[in-house]
């Protein structure tokens, strides 16, 4: 058996990486803040555990790989943070992205220094530990919302919205996947440094697969697909392990058909059925990376702006668009050429790939055990960067900063530098270290108690204050004022007395409440024809919830009287920088 990470390195990897995969309770108005709080605050505890015995001069020399994506986190950054400078995203939604962003920074670096140190394999087996643990709890979770829904309380266990697929407790069949096939190459990596016995491996991974194949998820069956290509390519390997991995595929197929089977016996469909008979194989995917491409040409230098993609989609008339709120484009190169235009965006995606391809050039190089976690990181990298080609797990705490990690200890080349032993100690010289990662936890935690101030706005315990005083107390949140603007615009017996409130709201994303809200004000104080003009991209949406919104185009006008603007269209063209 190789030597164990330090018990509190382990321990704290579990809060950082199991816990937030654990949490299902949750609370309005964001169902996965509080996963994501503890990730931030997980995060920073593991981080500054793993800063204390990195040597000063760690990172002298580094490797032009992991320069490459420190320039590209770097770079996403600053776009985050300048993006209110020249757009209209309030920094309630600019600081935390750009704080999210630079706690990936921090991640990657540590991860490379501890490999520079000489602890990356041992850093890297604590993180493989909290992956499995994270992935056997998630795939029993999944089970039993699947086979035993009454026992989904949504307190302990999530209660799945998606009928027989399994959501795990992040209440999404593709994170749910991704996690559970990131614990698959964990299992794998585990096995192979000879951490877990092969057939306890043997039978994780059989569970790991039997939960992916319950999400229903399409990348599920690419993922599974990636593994078996794992095993084609990775000759250093065991030979049993390739072939477990190449037979990854055959054993989906055979779970897949398995499941179906059971859900025939009970006169029920099996969800994976469902996905592959939809008469959209991509669920508006291509709907919505059509209209990005659209965007893209009309915006090609600069862009819509950092984080603006759903107000610029929004807002931009697309008669046949998908009739979803995406907030997302689904595909991450696409992502930041709309937003930050072709230039930057081109920028980013080189530097990535450049890291991308220095992992796994340094993949073939150093000794054997170091090489098992440099390929086995770089397999997890790949893994969620396929995931990032299809929707935007990168956009969560709990999924950017183990990439980062994984990313981290893939890159982490270059001359080594002598490391103190892993344990407490004084600081020292590597402050800058710990003092970020101190830094990480106590933002976390202050996200989490600002987060109180919007709770009990949609959320009022039975002693609340008026709902006024709330929102009033809500719009004084650090970072989640919008949430307070969105009820004060929605609830507002005449929405023109809270214009203040669409300058943040509508930026966090455009609904039909908003939208309604948005437009009726702006009717209100004589701005009618923005009033069409927001109503007609309403319209394209095809939204039940809007029914009553247009009712009133189904009534004969009177004669002399004028049709509701809802029901004109605009007499002039507008751009969505139009509405900032």
């Amino acid at each position: 058996m190789r030597a164990a990470p330090p018990a509190a390195w382990t321990a704290a990897a579990a809060a950082a990486i199991a816990a937030p995969a654990l949490i299902a309770f949750n609370v309005p108005p964001s169902a996965t803040f509080l996963n994501q709080a503890a990730s931030l605050i997980g995060w920073g505890l593991w981080l500054m555990l793993l800063a204390l015995p990195i040597p000063a001069r760690a990172l002298s020399g580094l490797d032009r790989g992991a320069l490459a994506l420190f320039a590209a986190l770097a770079l996403l950054a600053t776009a985050a943070l300048a993006s209110p400078l020249w757009t209209g995203l309030p920094s309630t939604l600019s600081l935390p992205a750009a704080g999210l962003v630079a706690a990936a920074l921090l991640t990657a670096t540590v991860a490379v220094a501890l490999q520079r140190a000489g602890l990356g394999e041992q850093a890297f087996a604590a993180f493989c530990v909290a992956l499995l643990a994270a992935g056997i709890a998630s795939a029993l979770i999944g089970l039993l919302q699947v086979y035993l829904p009454a026992w989904a309380d949504g307190d302990w266990i999530a209660i799945s919205s998606l009928g027989d697929r399994a959501v795990g407790n992040l209440r999404q069949p593709n994170h749910l996947c991704s996690l559970l096939l990131w614990a698959m190459i964990a299992t794998v990596w585990l096995a192979e440094s000879d951490r877990v016995p092969r057939w306890p491996a043997t039978a994780a991974l059989l569970l790991l697969l039997a939960g992916v194949v319950l999400t229903a998820s399409r990348t599920g069956m690419l993922g599974a697909a990636l593994l078996a290509l794992w095993g084609i390519t990775d000759r250093r390997l065991s030979r049993r392990t390739r072939v477990q991995l190449w037979l990854v595929p055959l054993a989906y197929a055979a779970i897949y058909f398995a499941v179906a089977a059971i859900a025939h016996q009970h006169n029920a469909v099996f969800g994976g059925e469902v996905q592959l008979q939809k008469s959209d194989i991509s669920s508006s995917r291509f709907g919505i990376w059509a209209n990005t491409l659209a965007l893209i040409a009309a915006h090609p230098w600069a862009g819509v702006g950092f984080g603006e993609f759903n107000f610029a989609w929004s807002l931009t008339p697309f008669p046949g668009r998908p009739t979803a709120f995406f907030d997302h484009t689904h595909n991450l190169p696409l992502q930041l050429a709309v937003e930050l235009g072709l230039p930057l965006a081109t920028l980013v995606t080189v530097l990535l790939l450049a890291a991308l391809w220095r992992a796994w050039w340094l993949a073939g190089e150093g000794d054997v055990d170091d090489l098992r976690a440099r390929r086995a990181a770089l397999a997890m990298v790949l893994m969620i960067s396929l995931h990032s080609l299809l929707e935007y797990p990168l956009w969560y705490a709990y999924f950017l900063l183990p990439a980062a990690f994984a990313f981290g200890i893939a890159l982490g080349g270059g001359a080594p530098a002598r490391a103190a032993a892993p344990r407490a100690g004084a600081p020292s010289r590597r402050s800058p270290w710990l003092l970020a990662a101190t830094a990480l936890l106590l933002a976390g935690a202050a996200s989490l108690y600002d987060f109180r101030r919007v709770v009990v706005i949609f959320a009022p315990p039975a002693d609340a204050t008026p709902l006024a005083l709330r929102i009033h107390e809500g719009r004084g949140s650090w970072f989640f004022g919008h949430h307070a603007d969105y009820a004060a615009a929605t609830t507002a017996e005449r929405p023109s007395q809270e214009m203040a409130s669409f300058a943040r709201a509508p930026h966090y994303l455009l609904d039909t409440r908003i939208m309604i809200a948005w437009a009726t004000a702006l009717d209100e104080t004589g701005q009618t024809d923005k009033a069409r003009h927001l109503a007609a991209r309403l319209r394209e949406f095809r939204n039940p919830l809007a029914d009553d919104f247009f009712a009133a185009c189904a009534k004969p006008v009177p004669a002399d009287g004028a049709a509701p603007f809802q029901c004109e269209a605009p007499q002039r063209r507008y751009e969505f920088s139009d509405f900032r």
